[in-house]
């Protein structure tokens, strides 16, 4: 069993200037290890002139041992796509990499529909400033929907093993149809794709690779892996389909899934070693985890309610 200890809410948007009209929110947490400290990118809200939000990177740098944070962007870290293309409305989450010298991202880029609320694909990026901004490679995604992966192909989570890069992802399986109290609903699952480039993708389209433990409508969201000795870890979170947004027992929370070999995957949620807290910020949820590795220890980072929107936690692995 993995046994976490939670250190608190680290980042709370609301005591920081983000810059432009972002204010509340620091959605999906990942990191970006440096010489002298640790770059948390998230995504936050900005609100338009017709009511509707975008979603825009943003980063928090922390000491390495997370004492106390060194600075808060308040700029773009990449511009939103241009009229027309898949990442327009908003970028949620951002996933980066270093490659030797290099350090690229996986973006989830968001667009608007007319039948349906959004629809999402996979871009990629780089940094030639050390991760302050990024720029696009090419206008459109390398990664997106299929004839087995209709919609929502997002949540792109990269690492290399072994050689070749790894992705773990989520694939929208359906829409369900509006009622008079829901609006129209996504379902999506967790899957996995390889590639030697980190640009040219194989995968087994339509294959979920998680179990469902809710039912067949579970939702499942952000994907997040970490070697520890031989067995990789997987963190992510899930939900009902519907009625999640203020019903706390059919929100999200963590779930964890384990595996020796990267392919095969045993899903333990028992084993997953943290859980919501009785009171306080990450009471009624925790979502959009991100797993990773400072100085040989492993941290967790996570949202709590409302989806991240008072920002994230962190929680230290007893390697132990």
């Amino acid at each position: 069993m993995m046994h976490w200890k939670k250190l608190g809410q680290i980042f709370n948007p609301l005591d920081h200037d983000l810059g432009g009209n972002c204010e509340y929110f620091a959605q999906s947490p990942q990191t970006l290890v440096l010489k002298d400290r640790v770059r948390v990118y998230f995504s936050t809200r900005e609100s338009q002139e017709h009511g509707m939000f975008v979603s825009k990177i943003r980063y928090v740098d922390f000491k390495k041992d997370f004492s106390s944070i060194i600075e808060v962007a308040n700029h773009d870290v990449l511009p939103l796509g241009e009229l027309g293309t898949f990442d327009e409305h908003g970028i949620f989450p951002i996933n980066p990499l270093r490659v030797g010298d290099k350090i690229y991202a996986y973006t989830c880029g968001w667009s608007r529909r007319e039948s349906v609320p959004v629809e999402t694909s996979t871009g990629l990026v780089q940094s030639n400033d050390d991760g302050k901004t990024f720029s696009r490679i090419g206008l459109g995604p390398v990664f997106s929907a299929s004839p087995a992966e209709p919609v929502l192909v997002g949540d792109s989570f990269v690492q290399a093993y072994n050689g070749s890069y790894h992705m773990f992802y989520i694939f929208g399986q359906r829409w369900k149809e509006s009622t008079l109290t829901e609006p129209p609903a996504r379902v999506y699952k967790i899957a996995q794709a390889w590639s030697d480039d980190g640009i040219t993708w194989e995968r087994n389209d339509g294959k979920a690779i998680i179990a469902d433990v809710l039912n067949e409508d579970e939702c499942q969201a952000l994907p997040t892996v970490l070697k520890i000795s031989e067995r990789y870890h997987m963190y992510f979170c899930f939900r009902e389909a519907t009625d999640f947004r203020k019903n706390p027992s059919r929100g999200y929370r963590l779930g964890y899934a384990y595996s020796d070999d990267l392919k095969d995957w045993t899903r333990a949620d028992e084993l997953a070693g943290i859980a919501k807290s009785k009171s306080g910020w990450d009471n009624e949820m925790m979502c959009y985890p991100h797993i990773f590795e400072v100085d040989g220890e492993a941290y967790l980072l996570y949202n709590g309610n409302e989806f991240g929107r008072f920002g994230f936690g962190l929680a230290k692995l007893n390697m132990n």
